[in-house]
């Protein structure tokens, strides 16, 4: 007689390359990011992070730590300054000893009118959502041309693509990374360094759930995926650990969308 197996949840991969690999990720403190920071100390990385928010980039260290896993460097950076910027690149290439994988995942899709916007306040949104992107990855490009490897992954949002409305500065930017993601994977396929985007849908991290995540705007959400369930953070950070492994090595010059079927 055929004994019933119980039932599994899903399975997820181990990848040995990022092992001791060194990690830099902005705006790690929440959210997708700190998932991102979690994912990969758990695949044996070494991994420093950039934020503002001190307070939960320390507690995230913290959490890390407590697990048994090895304890990953927070900096303070605002990344609008690229002076600081390249400062904490820097202190973060000294103590990792390189860096081999930059997400840029550091953003603020803060709500606002067309009528609203100022000249300042446009230099301010670039200040964060875009012009750090291309700082990062020169910033990254001593250490990774000296390794003659590395894999840059940027995170860019499926709002220019549905295209959502009332953050039009953002989605500027988010439609801007693809274009940046695309030609620096040309400019630096030569030196073994990949270049890919990920555009995360709507995802359910607790800043969502504090300010828009209400139950009507799930059931808009719901309607819109082909998957009818939340799209995590975790959910992202997966498939970041896969193109900054060695398992995606001819891959670049892509875009990879994390959405639930959404677009």
């Amino acid at each position: 007689m055929d004994i019933a197996q119980p039932q599994q949840g899903p399975q997820f991969g181990t990848y040995p390359s990022l092992r001791n690999r060194g990690v830099l990720v902005t705006g790690g403190a929440t959210g997708i990011g700190a998932s991102i920071v979690t994912h990969f100390v758990r695949q044996g990385a070494r991994v420093a992070f950039l934020d503002i928010q001190d307070e939960p980039g320390q507690e995230l260290v913290a959490s890390i730590s407590s697990d048994g896993c090895q304890k990953p460097l927070y900096l303070h950076c605002d990344l609008s300054n690229v002076a600081a910027l390249q400062s904490a690149v820097q202190q973060a290439v000294a103590t990792l000893g390189t860096v081999d994988v930059l997400v840029n995942n550091a953003a603020n899709d803060q709500r606002h009118s067309i009528e609203e916007v100022t000249p300042a306040y446009w230099d301010h949104s670039m200040a964060i959502n875009l012009r750090p992107q291309f700082f990062m990855i020169q910033a990254v490009l001593p250490a990774m041309r000296a390794a003659q490897r590395g894999s840059i992954i940027n995170m860019s949002s499926i709002s220019w693509m549905i295209p959502s409305t009332g953050v039009p500065l953002y989605i500027a930017a988010k439609a801007a990374i693809v274009g940046l993601t695309r030609t620096m994977a040309h400019e630096l396929g030569s030196a073994n360094i990949r270049v890919n985007a990920v555009l995360p849908g709507a995802i359910v991290t607790e800043r969502q759930r504090q300010l828009w995540y209400t139950p009507e705007y799930k059931a808009e959400i719901l309607a819109s995926q082909a998957l009818k369930r939340d799209i995590l953070p975790e959910d992202v950070a997966r498939l970041v650990l896969f193109l900054a492994a060695d398992d995606s090595s001819a891959i670049t010059n892509q875009s990879y969308v994390v959405d639930g079927g959404w677009v």
